[in-house]
């Protein structure tokens, strides 16, 4: 368990509160009661003279800040940033595999596409809706949350959002106040920390390694947990690792946070992406009562190959929802009628695309985990859930490649990009060092020849 630093560090203001200045990685600087720095609007010219004065006069900025402590603390999406390179590298022809994607690789189904196409044409989704997302699309949503998840939830209960982050951030911003903590598996996503501190809670990470298949235990949370915990991130299938939490698991999580008065947030993104033996669960069917205490987040992207329509959601209590969707109509409003409706198409649909999809996956899956266990040095629990495999690296950091000696899993990632233009997400992203993320969302051809590339340059390690 990391437990963040409590010392003095920069502050800023948000919604009225002041609300601790917060590093990348979870680690908070707490509130020092110094004044936050007023920021000159005229950073190279005159600023406003004061109200009766006759003339400007240039007044020195008493900060040379242009960016606010705030966003200046959010560090770049690692995941994004790593898939960005690699495309960059590819544009300039440069022969570089990526598998840093977190998005499948296959086209959106068609009856989806088109029943966007349609309604681009309808003028009625040429104006605002609202800014909860369509009737049409919170029924469906609602319809297909009794489908899969197994159990009942109102409309009104629904809010649609610009994508799964978007619903990310506004869960955490509905229930966390400043100084509350927020227990957090790790390996995790590399967004979670972000929007945690964003509204002004504090990340305690809790971490699991591959000797215990990335899968946190009651007791971790337990020895993590003090007066200040609000909420605990849980997300299965996982991003990165692949874990997937047993319903006895996710069942004995679920009534401890009952048991604490503790909210769960849920990721149930890649609930249909599933492997051998393992079973979607969600925790608000394994354990009812936590209905009233917890947020449910999910989205079309990954389960219909819709990263790039951007519709996701959130489900809660009535109180919460409401909240957030106030907050949503003075953020985004509405999302995209024409991507909306087409996630009235995705839900309302057969699975038969997503299942082509899934089989896809497994089989890369098996080939990606049985080509990086042949490695020295690294060790791969096999991913049950999601598109990505997480192997543990520690065997070969501290060893010599090509006259370099890499310690963190950071300059080892550099170091394969460098050498043999691969491009993988190193632990750092999401937790500790001395983890690698490979997204197995890729052709099998470039597939094989990535983790091959790979794994002629860990073979010269000495």
């Amino acid at each position: 368990m990391h437990r963040p630093d409590r010392s003095g560090g920069p502050t800023f203001l948000w919604a009225g509160f002041s609300v601790a200045g917060v590093n990348h990685r979870g680690t908070t600087v707490r509130d020092t009661g110094r004044p936050v720095e007023p920021v000159d609007r005229w950073a190279n010219g005159p600023t406003t003279p004061a109200r009766g004065s006759a003339k400007m006069s240039h007044v020195t900025p008493a900060s040379p800040r242009r960016v606010s402590a705030r966003l200046g603390a959010i560090a770049e999406s690692a995941t994004l940033a790593v898939d960005a390179k690699a495309k960059a590298l590819k544009a300039a022809g440069r022969p570089v595999i990526g598998f840093g994607a977190g998005e499948p690789d296959f086209p959106t189904p068609r009856y989806i596409v088109d029943a966007a196409v349609a309604a681009a044409g309808d003028a009625v989704n040429h104006r605002y809706s609202p800014a909860a997302g369509l009737p049409v699309l919170r029924e469906a949503i609602a319809a297909k949350t009794l489908r899969d998840s197994g159990y009942e939830v109102a409309p009104s209960q629904v809010l649609v959002t610009n994508g799964g982050k978007q619903a990310v951030f506004q869960a955490f911003a509905a229930i966390v106040d400043p100084g509350d903590e927020v227990l957090l598996p790790a390996p995790y996503w590399t967004t979670y920390p972000e929007a945690i501190t964003l509204a002004g809670g504090v990340p305690v990470e809790v971490f699991a390694g591959a000797d215990a298949g990335y899968l946190v235990s009651v007791e971790q949370l337990e020895a993590a947990r003090t007066e200040r915990t609000k909420a605990l991130l849980f997300c299965s299938p996982s991003n990165p690792t692949g874990a997937v939490y047993s319903p006895e698991q996710t069942a004995e999580i679920g009534r401890w946070a009952l048991e604490h008065g503790i909210w769960v947030i849920t990721d149930e993104i890649y609930e249909h992406l599933l492997y051998d033996d393992a079973v979607f669960t969600p925790i608000v069917r394994e354990v009812p009562e936590l209905a009233d205490t917890t947020i449910v987040l999910n989205g079309v992207a990954k389960t219909y190959a819709m990263t790039g329509w951007r519709v996701g959601w959130m489900i809660g209590p009535a109180d919460v929802i409401k909240a957030a969707t106030n907050f949503q109509s003075h953020l985004t409003s509405n999302v995209a009628n024409v991507s909306q409706r087409a996630a009235v198409a995705a839900l309302t649909g057969d699975l038969a695309a997503v299942e082509e999809m899934r089989t896809a996956f497994d089989r890369r899956r098996r080939t990606m985990v049985e080509l990086l266990s042949a490695i020295d040095g690294v060790v791969c629990p096999v991913p049950k859930g999601a598109f990505y495999a997480y192997p543990s690296v520690e065997g070969v950091l501290g060893r010599t490649i090509r006259g370099v000696t890499p310690t963190t899993s950071a300059e080892l990632a550099a170091l394969i990009l460098d050498e043999v233009e691969v491009a993988v997400v190193p632990g750092e992203a999401f937790g500790p060092s001395g983890y690698l993320r490979l997204s197995y969302a890729l052709g099998d051809d470039d597939l094989v020849e990535g983790v091959t590339r790979i794994a002629a340059l860990l073979g010269e390690a000495r």
